[in-house]
């Protein structure tokens, strides 16, 4: 069974602007720089093991990559080290920019 869920870009939006939700994009440090969702916080080791280590594990997760599958991965892992609400962007950015594409012209 899986531990987190995965969910759409119109599925997290409306999350974005809660107080309890950290937003976390584990693409490389150079996609993060050019461009990343507002308020994510990019994901290297020295973070992770922060948040493993003393982050708050009622926090709601929400994680992406590029294309959904890294972020599936790190969601798995925060889920085994007790977090409870962790969420993987299903396709990861790129559906996401997809999203606010189609959001901005309708």
């Amino acid at each position: 069974m899986k531990k987190f869920k995965t969910i759409s870009a119109a599925e997290m939006q409306p999350m974005l602007g809660e107080q309890n939700v950290l937003l976390l994009d584990c693409r490389d440090s150079k996609d993060y720089r050019e461009a990343h969702i507002e308020n994510a916080m990019h994901v290297h080791e020295g973070l992770k093991e922060s948040l493993i280590t003393k982050g708050d594990k009622s926090k709601k997760l929400l994680i992406y990559c590029y294309y959904g599958h890294a972020s599936e991965h790190l969601a798995e892992m925060f889920s085994d080290f007790g977090f409870k609400d962790v969420s993987s962007l299903a396709g990861g950015y790129a559906s996401w920019k997809d999203f606010e594409k189609e959001s901005s012209a309708g």
